[in-house]
């Protein structure tokens, strides 16, 4: 995903452009960069050719995304040659991967800030105009950016994402996240509860809460652990929407659950990760729990949460894995039903325990069979997902203009859908109860009531 903001620069002040790639831990980062940055007398601007420094906030999760980057800043080359003097900087798990790739390439990147180093970004960017290199990759062990508030990049001015914690302590065997990010550590829950009150006053009307795994939030000074967190944050107005991302299925508890049940403006909508529906598979990756206990976990929500979206994670190839292997995914997806996934094949990510201790033997003609198969199938599942849809009515809360017309509206149900209707009378940040007269596979359509 790249993401370019909204804030015109003014002045003659140093003007900063930031393109983000990756999960949406990355936006909230890149808004925490703008706030450092624009504190230090850094002012944004949306137009490259006006930057004099470029931010590429990067991920590491999958090969395609590295190879993505490598190719944007080759772009950045021209820039350089047009602009002497501009400054070009890569931040994130990228930077903290690849440090040493980064900085042997001369004239293509001058800063190299890993995910906890951005509070010193003013000053790596000061030695750079000094003709120095500069490099910040040291992990944290504390919660690094607490008491920043970001600058939002968002442009609607409705939804805003709000991390809670940072870092990781699964170790999953495919994953690179616990090396670029370090481990888990959460924020003050007061320091979240101000934050999404300060958004809530300000007009903002949905809030994302977000960690590698929220579901391991835990503050130890007062016990509070994320059931507690969500219900502080779900109890600010009843017209701020809560969601959150992302949930590992060994810790998503029924205590969570209840409070979602207890709680109307929390969403009907949660992400939990599969991975596979082997439960050979599971162990290889080691993702410590088994096909049954993921199963007990979807039980659990349609327990308490009849009508909640369920979406997941798959990747399709991972090392040892057989066609009967595969065929549990596409089994676990029926049995499930999945509104959504995030699809994808294995790619070696060096430093993993994957990549030091397993072969990756899946061929890759096969991995790309097996993986159309997913995407076929969850296509399948959604349109049905969607069609049952058709014929009922739910609040929508409106977030911006329709691609498809400008005199269309879209915005979500509580169920993360995006519905499609007539503009009328109505603006961002509307709550509306609307019929579904129609759908895609990826959109309803309807109309206001």
């Amino acid at each position: 995903m790249e993401l370019r903001g909204m804030r015109p620069a003014v002045g003659s002040q140093r003007k900063l452009y930031i393109e983000t790639y990756g999960c949406q831990m990355n936006t909230g980062d890149s808004e925490i960069v703008l706030s450092i940055m624009q504190a230090d007398g850094f002012v944004f601007t949306d137009e490259i050719a006006q930057a004099d420094i470029i931010f590429v906030n990067t991920c590491s999760v999958r090969d395609n995304a590295e190879q993505r980057i490598w190719g944007r800043l080759n772009e950045f080359k021209r820039h350089k040659k047009q602009k002497p003097g501009l400054i070009v900087g890569v931040l994130g798990c990228m930077a903290e991967r690849l440090k040493e790739s980064l900085m042997e390439k001369q004239g293509l990147v001058d800063i190299v800030a890993g995910p906890d180093s951005y509070r010193s970004l003013p000053d790596l960017v000061r030695s750079a105009s000094d003709g120095m290199r500069g490099i910040n990759v040291q992990l944290s062990k504390e919660e690094t950016y607490a008491e920043i508030s970001p600058v939002r990049l968002d442009k609607n001015g409705v939804s805003a994402f709000i991390a809670i914690m940072r870092g990781c302590n699964n170790m999953c065997s495919y994953c690179v996240v616990p090396y670029t990010r370090g481990r888990e550590r959460s924020r003050d829950p007061q320091t979240i509860y101000n934050e999404a009150k300060g958004l809530f006053e300000r007009g903002y009307r949905e809030v994302t809460l977000l960690g590698q795994n929220v579901n391991s939030y835990a503050w130890e000074p007062d016990g509070t652990g994320f059931a507690e967190l969500l219900d502080m944050v779900a109890g600010i107005d009843p017209a701020l929407r809560v969601r959150f991302a992302t949930s590992h299925p060994k810790d998503l508890s029924d205590k969570v659950l209840q409070v979602m049940s207890a709680r109307e403006n929390i969403c009907r909508s949660i992400h939990l990760p599969a991975q596979s529906g082997s439960s050979r598979m599971l162990e290889v990756m080691n993702r410590r729990y088994t096909r049954e206990w993921y199963l007990g976990r979807i039980a659990a929500i349609k327990k308490y949460l009849p009508d909640c979206s369920v979406t997941t994670d798959l990747i399709a190839g991972f090392c040892t894995e057989t066609e009967e292997d595969h065929l549990q995914t596409l089994s676990l997806m029926e049995q499930v039903g999945y509104d959504f996934a995030f699809m994808f094949k294995y790619s070696e990510r060096p430093g993993t325990k994957a990549s030091r201790s397993m072969a990756d033997d899946v061929p890759e003609e096969v991995k790309t069979r097996r993986l159309i198969q997913i995407i076929e199938l969850q296509n399948r599942l959604s349109l049905e997902s969607n069609r049952r849809d058709v014929g009922r009515t739910f609040e929508v809360l409106v977030e911006g203009t329709s691609k498809r017309s400008p005199q269309q509206l879209f915005g979500r149900t509580s169920r993360n859908k995006v519905v499609v209707f007539d503009r009328g009378d109505h603006k961002p940040g509307d709550y509306l109860t609307v019929e579904i007269t129609g759908c895609s596979g990826a959109t309803l359509y309807g109309s206001v009531i």
